[in-house]
Formats: structure tokens, sequence, C-alpha cells
């Protein structure tokens, strides 16, 4: 089967922002090329001894994304062309056109895999389902995680925030809400911390079986994590789903521009005194988004940081 590919040329200080929009509309498995020095962390990840020569780094880089062919390309594109002269009005994005070509399938839906290694946040080990735990890990918190299509393998600044927020706020038996549950990976862990009992919500249909998958890796019954498809912030079915005034913590790993019509959502599945952990906030984007917690009736109580990612604390 081919695919068509299309290339976004850009800058590489736009290369989250402009994935986070791609995904936003839809679209998965980008693909980015960019020419940024390997961090220190990343160059001991290689497990390799020498190092291949880089080129300079002229601060460009490529997002590439695929389309099958019997879907509405033209139609997507537009979008993604008035997505990106959004973007442009607040920051950087080079050029900002899109080169087309035509590729063969060789499942680069799968081939990330190879870039997915075990990874630690603080003292928990994210490891891939395929991988298997080494001895002297096994007495640690361990989460198994397979995103399939869904988004959320841990590795990302805005869902690293998250756990590390899981982690201070969770209290045994405490019912979560997780907006845009992709994987499943922030209510496993807040199962694990102790939590008794998670409801996902997620747009995409894939965040199921992905939800499922994950799951059984690792060990959380059934009836522990229940899952529902469809917009919470307009969709009454899913609000009726999820109940008024039930939730002892919110979740919402997801970009400013859904967060602020999603937070006075939020605040009334919230219990009194609740707690509405935020992420996928960029820089410049973290007073807009404090502002609709605090014109939503909720209190901030903590800001933290990753790169140029925020996420944002609130009590109702």
């Amino acid at each position: 089967m081919k695919w068509n590919k299309y290339t976004i040329k850009t800058v590489s200080g736009a290369e989250d922002m402009i994935s986070a929009t791609l995904a936003e509309l839809g679209i998965q498995g980008v693909e980015i090329e960019d020419r940024q020095p390997l961090t220190e962390e990343e160059k001991q990840q290689m497990f390799v001894d020498i190092l291949p020569e880089l080129p300079a780094d002229d601060g460009t880089a490529r997002v590439s994304f695929y389309l099958e062919p019997e879907e509405d390309n033209p139609g997507i594109l537009a979008r993604v062309r008035e997505e990106l002269e959004n973007l442009r009005n607040f920051t950087d994005i080079g050029e900002g056109t899109i080169l087309s070509s035509e590729t063969e399938d060789a499942d680069w839906i799968n081939n990330w895999k190879q870039y997915f290694k075990q990874f630690y946040v603080d003292d928990i080990l994210i490891i891939p389902s395929w991988e298997e735990v080494k001895e002297e890990d096994r007495d640690k918190m361990i989460l198994h995680i397979d995103p399939g299509t869904a988004f959320g393998t841990g590795m990302h600044e805005t869902t690293q925030l998250c756990i590390r927020q899981l982690k201070k706020y969770v209290k045994p038996g405490d019912e979560i809400l997780d907006v845009g549950t992709g994987s499943g990976i922030l209510s496993i862990i807040a199962l694990k911390l102790g939590a008794g009992h998670a409801l996902g919500t997620d747009l995409d249909p894939c965040a199921v079986p992905a939800v499922e998958d994950n799951k059984k890796a690792n060990g959380i019954p059934e009836e522990a994590f229940s899952m529902v498809i469809g917009n919470i912030i307009d969709d009454s079915r899913v609000q009726e789903t999820a109940g008024r005034e039930k939730y002892d913590l919110v979740t919402a790993n997801i970009l400013a521009g859904v967060l602020v019509p999603l937070t006075p959502v939020v605040r009334e599945h919230l219990k009194p005194g609740g707690i509405y952990i935020t992420s996928g906030i960029l820089e410049e984007k973290e007073e807009e988004v404090k502002r609709a917690v605090e014109e939503a009736g909720m209190s901030v109580v903590e800001i933290t940081r990753q790169g140029e990612w925020v996420s944002i604390t609130a009590r109702k």
C-alpha cells in the first residue's frame, strides 16, 4: 500500500507545537528530522561506542506526516495550513511550507518502537510492553506501556509533568477523571499510586484497545478503569457518564486551546476541594490557562515546568 507523505519545513523550536497541532487534527505518526545536538542523556541511551558525525545545527527541522490516498487529503491539508498560519501569529515556524511525496508502506506506524526504550520518571520505571524487566528493577514501581496508535508513552515532558503531580496529590481510594486518556498511562499510574477508580475519556477510538492492552499488562482489574469515547466539553452523554461533583482528581494533558473551554466543565465534575492537574501548556499560553482556571472559580496551587512546557495544578 502507498501513503501520501507531507513534510512541513520549519524550525527546531516549533517542532513540538506543530506535532501537537497535528495530533489535535487527528493526524498520527509524525516524524521529526532536525540537526539538534544530542544531549548527554540521549547519547547514553544510544548504546553505541562511537557516535556518527552529525552536520552542524542550522536551526531548521522537518515534521512529516502520512495520509492514506483514500482520505480527504486536500481538506486535511487545508486545515493544516490554516493551523500553521495561526501558529505563525505568535511564534516563529520558519518557512512553514508543505512538501508532498509518495511512499511505500514500510509499517511506519510501528517503526517508532525501535526508539522507545525503558526510562525513569523519578523513581517510576516506564518500560515498553515488549521489553523484559531487569532483575535489579523488580522492586521498583513499574509501568508496562504500549501506546499502540494512541498518544502516551510517558517520554514527553507534558506527561512527565503530570506524573510528578499525580505522585504528590493522589490519595488512597481517590476517584480519578482522565480527560484525553490516550494510552491510559496517567490513569494507570494513579491506580498504582492507590487511587480507587479511574474514568478515561478520549476523542480517538484507538484509545480503547490501547487502554485495554495496558490494563492487562499492568494487572489493573477491569472494573478499576473505565473508558468513554467522546468530547466531555460539549457531549452530554459523556458528561452524564462521568457524573457531577464525583472526582477527587481530574487530569488533562491537552493543549491550551482545549484546556480553556474544558476547565469550567471540569469544575462541574470535581468534588469540592478536588484537584485539577493540567499539562500540555506552552510557556506563552501559561497566563491564558491560569486565567481560565481562576475564572472557573478554582485556585492555582502550583505551577511546574519542564523544558518549554508548563503544568498548572488547581483546587476547586
